[in-house]
Parts: C-alpha cells; structure tokens; sequence
C-alpha cells in the first residue's frame, strides 16, 4: 500500500494537515488514521468485496499500532456496510452479492409478507450525453456521455416502481441492454463485479407527485394517482457520485421503510 503507517512515536491524536498559508493543523485520532488507510486498500481492490481482509493482529503489526486502535476502525467500518464481521471466520469487505445488501437501497417494503426484490422490464437503455441537471448531480460536464436506463419494477407481476438511471459513460463503458437482460441479480452487484464500481452511500430525496399519463400506463394504474418519488444520488469511494436514480413507487400495498439511528 502506498500510503505510509502512522509512527507511534507521535502524537497519537494528532494528524498534521499542512496547506499553505499557515492553515491551523487539524487533528484526527489514530484509529481515524487507521480507517482510512484501510479505506483505501478497499478502494485500490487490494481486497475485493467478499474477500477475507487480515486480522486485527496482523493489521496492527502492519501500521504498527495497538490491536485496539485497529478494532476501533473496523468497528466503524462494518458500521458503515465497508466491511462486514462473521462469528468465528473474521472480518470479510462487504459486497453488493450478499443478501442482506439487497435492502440497503431498496426501501419499499411490503404492508404484509416477507420482503423480496422485484422482477425488472428494462424499457429503455441508451447511450446519450447528460443533461445539465444530471451533470451537476453527477459531476459532470454538460453533455458528458452518461447511460440512461428505464425500467418498470413489480412485485409478484404488479408493477410498482418506475425508474430512471443515470450513470457515467466512462465509469459504465460497455453496459448494455443485453447484460442487464440477462444478469439476474441485484444491479448493485453487477456493477461491483463487472465495473469495479461499489455504492458506499446515497443522499435521497423523497416527495408526493400524482402519475402522469405515460408513468401511470407503465404502472397501470389511473393517471394522477398518488405516487411517492425520490431522487437518489449514489456515491462510491472517495465520495465520488456514480449513480443518479429518479424513482416513482407506488405504495397501495407498499411503503417506505428507514431506520433512524
């Protein structure tokens, strides 16, 4: 790994930013430190999602640190869905693959039965340059070549979301209408198996619209029906936006679910 351990010998609390100008120091504790040099080993594939990541002990003999200051980083880690603790096997990078990922981003949740991932109908999937609006989500130039996709989603065959995605041409070189047809897993781990590309976290916001005609007809349902729509921005590592989804659900036997920590 590039970056160089943390040395002991100094303040242990102590981080020195440096800039110029004589900016004031900031101050990061070592297990700070620590978490992101392990973030970044994430990030560079050095472990890839799935994978068994060393031990605590032998994470602390690399930086040089106490076992302690090492489990306090991954704590936050696993907290934060990076990694993920499995009784008696260690500590493995999470992945988009395993099943409790699924719900991570999907919030609908059924009013009765167990929840489970719905059936997709790709209606459309083009390449096309990026508005301005998605470019700035995205952070992007306008006109950027980005990847749109439509498509309906349905619960036991009802239909219940429309979507639109918007994802960067560069980062999503190659994805096609034929391989989102043909792989039948999450979306999420097909863009983590085959662009190397893995959400980290999302910013969403949610309202009430009623259904246009065209949005209605997808859903089959009459037009100006109470919808709730959201609009996603999903981020990878370095906080780097990767994904922009525009949704509309309908919530006749659904509903938004989230926990508040």
């Amino acid at each position: 790994m590039s970056s160089a351990p943390p040395n002991p010998n100094n303040n242990p609390t102590a981080a020195s930013a440096g800039g110029a100008g004589g900016s004031s120091p900031t101050f990061s504790p070592l297990y700070q430190q620590i978490k992101a040099l392990i973030t970044q080993s994430l990030q560079s594939g050095e472990w890839k999602p799935g994978e068994l990541i060393p031990s605590e002990v032998e994470l602390a003999n690399r930086f040089k640190v106490s076992q302690g200051t090492v489990r306090k980083a991954i704590d936050e880690l696993a907290a934060e869905n990076l990694v993920m603790r499995k009784q008696g096997k260690g500590t493995f990078v999470s992945t988009h693959h395993e099943a409790r990922a699924h719900f991570r981003f999907l919030r609908l949740m059924p009013d009765e039965g167990v929840p489970h991932y719905p059936e997709s109908k790709f209606i459309e999937v083009k390449r096309t340059r990026a508005p301005a609006d998605v470019a700035r989500l995205l952070d992007l130039k306008s006109g950027d070549a980005v990847i749109f996709i439509k498509r309906v989603q349905s619960f036991d065959a009802v239909p219940t979301i429309v979507e639109e995605l918007w994802l960067p041409g560069l980062t999503f070189k190659g994805l096609t209408a034929e391989r989102l047809e043909e792989y039948k897993g999450p979306m999420y781990g097909l863009f983590e198996s085959e662009f190397g590309t893995r959400m980290i976290r999302a910013t969403e916001k949610i309202r009430a619209v009623c259904a246009s005609d065209g949005d209605a007809a997808l859903l089959h349902i009459a037009a100006n029906t109470p919808l709730l729509a959201s609009e996603r921005v999903s981020f990878t590592y370095g906080d780097k936006p990767v994904e922009l989804r525009r949704g509309l659900y309908l919530t006749e036997s659904h509903h938004y679910h989230n926990e508040l920590n």
